[in-house]
């Protein structure tokens, strides 16, 4: 009796086999299929995320044959060496600079509503700022945008960014924003009522930010319907302990500061 192999495929269709190569943090490789080019910052459950030179970042699952290293095809397997102790990462995701120190402040600004929002800002991007030399105001409002941005009197070199609750189609804030229009000045907001939304409610422990009744000061609604104590000013330091980076907080409010940051610091 003649015995057959079960694989029946011929052997000039058959894929020769490729390296496989540990997923060490910075490995720089390209995947196949959508030529996404990066360094590897993460690898976990069967997926690794790269970074671009952008900062932009990307998850892909760790297939055989998925990525390219110096132009060869090669399978990504998990490191099997622990990654870095010291922490690469800053809580805004940014590549972490030890040692580095703060730069003189520019002239450029960006200006946020409130407290807790130059708070929030402080906590994710402070490191980013300090190395990049920009200073966070806050307003106490935006009623006045106008005159506050003539009084700073921006130019090339002294650009302002402003970040605005709650900037939506139709609101109070778009309008005033609207009569904002040097060239030298960028103004965006999230949607939110308030930044205490732009925390995701997974990480303060809640299922959702509860609705609350116009007319209502919206933070002592809040409290009330989540059965906190109504002091305002001890709820935020509780959310606040919850944001540890740039995961704790929502894509809409992140892609905005980072936009003022880019414009501030542009040359």
């Amino acid at each position: 009796m003649r015995s057959y192999n079960p694989d029946l495929t011929p052997p000039w269709k058959k894929s020769a086999p490729v390296p496989e190569v540990p997923a060490d943090h910075e490995l720089v490789v390209e995947e196949v299929s959508t030529g996404f080019c990066g360094a590897v910052v993460r690898c976990e459950a069967g997926t690794v995320t790269l970074e671009d030179r952008f900062g932009k970042h990307r998850v892909f699952p760790m297939e055989p044959r998925g990525f390219l290293l110096e132009g060869r095809v090669v399978t990504l397997v998990r490191p099997s060496q622990p990654g870095p102790s010291r922490p690469t990462r800053t809580a805004s995701g940014s590549i972490a600079v030890p040692g580095a120190r703060a730069r003189v402040a520019r002239a450029g600004r960006i200006y946020v509503e409130g407290r807790h929002d130059a708070e929030l800002v402080e906590r994710v991007w402070g490191d980013d700022l300090r190395i990049e030399g920009v200073v966070v105001e806050y307003l106490e409002g935006v009623d006045d945008l106008p005159a506050i941005v003539a009084d700073f009197a921006p130019a090339p070199d002294a650009r302002l960014g402003v970040l605005v609750d709650h900037l939506v189609e139709g609101s109070k804030e778009s309008r005033i924003a609207a009569r904002v229009t040097s060239p030298d000045v960028l103004v965006v907001g999230h949607p939110y009522i308030d930044v205490w939304e732009a925390v995701k409610p997974s990480s303060v422990g809640i299922r959702a930010w509860p609705a609350v009744p116009r007319g209502q000061d919206w933070k002592t609604g809040v409290c009330r319907a989540l059965g906190w104590p109504e002091n305002t000013g001890a709820a935020w330091q509780h959310i606040l302990s919850k944001v540890h980076s740039y995961k704790d907080l929502e894509p809409a409010l992140l892609g905005r500061v980072e936009e003022l940051i880019d414009f501030v610091t542009a040359p």
